[in-house]
């Protein structure tokens, strides 16, 4: 099977990306979203200048940051977060998205060293409230971004969502992060990050707010795994 050709790709997505910020007050920055993807896929995304990777399987990411740890690379984690993983976590990756609850913020602060930086934690919020997914409600945001402010090992971003697919067309759920976010700005000046927009819907994302676009199938391909 042939592979789609990455540089295209690339510079397609970076493309657009500048076309949808041009109507808009902020930069937005790309998070490849790289999880099932070789490490060499990856080394390749870096040598075009991509160095923001998104990861949603904790053990499968670390494999990669260990191996890739000479390019420099900047490693977000995006899917959901077990408390029993949050020590390894939080020994390698640069950021946590997918931050929903007490107990995890708990084990990240307890476990990163003290030799690294802050950890970059997001606050992610079920916007649509869909059963079983991840997130926290949104009256919980502002318990848990003072919680995560008064921790010394954590640094508090911003937030994230994935809204359901279903909606996220009208821009709704988009609309609300964004209300939801300014909110959080007003508190905490230090926050900078509202991500949210993938490969189908990043152009709404963005016209409603979104600085950082997590994106996997428009970059990489289809998976195949």
């Amino acid at each position: 099977m042939t592979l789609p050709k990455l540089s295209q790709n690339y510079q397609k997505l970076k493309n657009a990306l500048l076309a949808c910020s041009k109507d808009s007050a902020h930069p937005v920055n790309l998070l490849a979203v790289s999880k099932t993807q070789s490490i060499e896929r990856i080394s390749e995304c870096a040598t075009l200048g991509q160095l923001a990777f998104g990861e949603n399987y904790v053990q499968e990411a670390v494999e990669k940051i260990i191996q890739l740890k000479k390019l420099g690379l900047q490693w977000h984690l995006i899917g959901p977060l077990q408390s029993n993983k949050c020590k390894l976590v939080a020994e390698h990756f640069d950021w946590v998205q997918s931050v929903d609850r007490v107990k995890i913020i708990e084990g990240l602060n307890q476990h990163r060293p003290s030799t690294l930086e802050p950890l970059n934690v997001l606050i992610q919020i079920n916007i649509d409230n869909e059963p079983g997914k991840s997130g926290c409600h949104i009256d919980q945001v502002s318990e848990l971004a003072e919680l995560i402010a008064h921790k010394p090992r954590l640094r508090l971003r911003g937030l994230m969502a994935i809204p359901d697919p279903q909606f996220s067309s009208n821009g709704i759920a988009f609309e609300q992060m964004q209300k939801i976010y300014g909110g959080l700005r007003t508190c905490y000046p230090d926050v900078d990050t509202l991500s949210m927009g993938m490969s189908d819907d990043f152009p709404i994302a963005i016209a409603h707010g979104a600085n950082l676009v997590r994106v996997g199938t428009a970059l990489f391909g289809l998976r195949t795994i």
